[in-house]
């Protein structure tokens, strides 16, 4: 797996992972494989309760599963959201809400403006983090992306933008339209709410904000 990637092993195989070891009575690959029967049996409600009618298959062994099920759901559910307003990324953005530290993310899009991926570009210290263009775009560009909204959290709670967010933005505007991928939103989230600067008009000049609304994203 260290060489070839999550991507490579069976299902029985990462149940193994999860699990580490089996008992006396089965052997892991054994259990492994009648865990993933199981999954394939059940309902996700189900799951836990299945899991433990299983000879070997204790409550803490269960659980491990079915929480590693949920941490994949929770982290991947976002591909192929498709975002129509800034509010529509903001449920895929809010476990960063919660960081003591200042998270920098890119979330690219393709041409329908479905999320390909979320990207952390940087995390920085309480209150701030050093961002760079290439560190934003490298990823969209290798993902053939069509734009951008970018991200970051303000461990403070103070949800307005500091002169350093604006000028960031100004900066990777600049950058964005050089590259060709343009960045359709600035987000700043904390616990109790999320600051837009498309919604704030901070993102265009006048003249682009004559041609550019809010339902284009």
């Amino acid at each position: 797996m260290l060489k070839r990637g999550l991507e490579f092993p069976i299902d029985e195989e990462l149940v193994m992972l999860i699990l580490g070891t089996g008992n006396k009575e089965m052997p892991v690959e054994v259990m492994a494989r009648r865990i993933v029967d199981t999954m394939d049996s059940s309902n996700s409600e189900e799951i836990v309760n299945n899991l433990m009618k299983l000879k070997g298959v204790g409550t803490g062994k269960a659980l491990a599963i079915a929480a590693a099920l949920e941490l994949g759901k929770r982290r991947f559910c976002h591909q192929g959201a498709h975002i129509s307003h800034p509010e529509d990324v903001i449920p895929y953005l809010k476990n960063y809400a919660i960081c003591q530290r200042e998270h920098f993310v890119a979330v690219t899009l393709n041409g329908g403006h479905d999320i390909i991926q979320i990207h952390v570009v940087s995390v920085g210290t309480i209150n701030r983090t050093l961002i760079h263009p290439r560190e934003v775009f490298g990823e969209a560009i290798r993902e053939n992306a069509a734009a951008l909204i970018l991200c970051h959290n303000h461990p403070s709670g103070r949800i307005q933008p500091s002169d350093e967010d604006i000028e960031t933005t100004k900066m990777l505007l600049k950058a964005s339209s050089i590259i060709g991928i343009p960045v359709l939103d600035h987000i700043i989230i904390d616990k109790n709410g999320y600051f837009s600067f498309l919604e704030h008009h901070l993102l265009f000049n006048q003249e682009e904000e004559e041609i550019c609304e809010i339902a284009d994203l």
